[in-house]
């Protein structure tokens, strides 16, 4: 089950935290992985660890809010691969702030990563996927789903996401693409220790234990748990499963 072999995929973001997960779990299943970053040298990292276990990969440095790069990195995948099978738009940024906290740049900036990177990577895509049919994957939230305190522009940005879901979803079903989305809460990465490190000097211990507990079952997903609903998402298992939002979320939706 959730044999990947033979296929192509796509993973933005993958340089570290959820998307590193993702490509590595991809590479066990017999996928050939291809890891954006906007850190190549990430990229790079992610792709040296992939192939010390056999796995096959490949690492490219794309800023997902560039077009251009965007559409080059996609050329390079159709010349060298000649196929697209799974597309996980994962890449992002976090932003904490009331409205009123939130200013313009910050607004801005959050859009242009969380949303329009996924609308070009996506559009990039398309004409690859719809050849033999495939999937795109989104990296949405949980807080597309509810409100969370301090999450502005942050949750505006995953609600499109999840809203751009559902719209690939009902366009090309017809076309044998299928796309969905993942809702995770919170998720303990590199990015989360970065995070506190920076906004709660001298108090990351505590810090980290309430962000913990915010989740029922006491504690924060882990990358590998979220890469292993990406992996049965973008499998030929869930091929009756499109236009959804999964959360996996620590039973945060049943306060």
């Amino acid at each position: 089950m959730f044999d990947l072999t033979k296929k192509v995929a796509i993973v933005t973001g993958a340089g570290s935290g959820i998307g590193r997960a993702i490509a590595a779990t991809f590479a066990r299943q017999g996928a050939h992985v291809v890891a954006l970053d906007l850190d190549g040298a990430s990229a790079a990292a992610t792709v040296d660890a992939i192939r010390s276990t056999g796995g096959q990969a490949d690492a490219l440095e794309c800023d997902v809010v560039n077009r251009a790069q965007v559409a080059d990195v996609f050329s390079v995948v159709e010349r060298t691969a000649g196929q697209l099978d799974i597309l996980v738009n994962n890449a992002g940024i976090a932003h904490v702030g009331t409205v009123e906290h939130t200013s313009e740049d910050d607004f801005d900036r959050v859009f242009r990563v969380n949303v329009k990177g996924v609308f070009l990577c996506t559009k990039a895509a398309l004409g690859m996927l719809r050849r033999r049919g495939g999937v795109i994957l989104n990296m949405a939230s949980i807080t597309s789903l509810i409100g969370v305190p301090e999450r502005f522009a942050y949750s505006m940005s995953k609600g499109a996401v999840y809203t751009m879901t559902k719209s690939v979803a009902i366009d090309y079903v017809k076309q044998n693409i299928r796309c969905n989305c993942i809702c995770p809460a919170r998720v303990h990465t590199p990015f989360v220790d970065q995070f506190v490190a920076k906004h709660y000097p001298g108090r990351e211990k505590e810090t980290l234990r309430q962000l913990s507990e915010y989740q029922p079952v006491g504690r924060m997903g882990t990358p590998e748990e979220v890469a292993a609903l990406a992996l049965y998402l973008c499998s030929d298992e869930a091929s009756f499963i499109t236009g959804q939002a999964y959360p996996i979320d620590g039973g945060v939706l049943n306060q």
